[in-house]
């Protein structure tokens, strides 16, 4: 998968979580929001791809993962992260919740409103999201 792919994915997921939650399809919101920042996630990591070049091959099975602390690692952004949340509390607080969010989400007929709410609030807060902070690496 490609880069840009991820990229643009990353985008269409969030937009459908934001179709869904408007339409009141909670599950479903929450489930693509938090694919939305794995595909952001999966961006980063790519962009450490030199083309012509061989992959570590454990890098490269490690980053099938849909753990997202797992994935900001991989992707170096933990420094990052730790650094800038210091200055902004709001961006751990959202990472905290984003980092939360599981593939399994989508076998979870209980998720509520207010956790899709708050999962998708986390991701796309425009001075301190997960979304708009991880787009500006990738």
């Amino acid at each position: 998968m490609r880069r840009n792919d991820l990229r643009r994915l990353s985008r269409l997921r969030i937009r459908e979580a934001r179709i869904l939650l408007r339409a009141g399809g909670f599950q479903g919101a929450y489930y693509l929001a938090g694919y939305a920042v794995e595909c952001a996630l999966k961006a980063c990591i790519a962009r450490q791809f030199q083309r012509h070049d061989i992959p570590d091959r454990k890098l490269v099975n490690d980053v099938y993962t849909h753990d997202m602390d797992k994935l900001l690692d991989l992707a170096g952004l933990r420094p990052a992260l730790q650094q800038e949340a210091r200055a902004r509390a709001p961006l751990q607080t959202n990472w905290n919740v984003v980092k939360d969010w599981k593939e399994t989400a989508r076998y979870n007929p209980d998720i509520t409103a207010q956790e899709a709410r708050d999962l998708y609030s986390a991701c796309i807060a425009r001075r301190h999201g997960v979304l708009p902070w991880l787009r500006s690496r990738w």
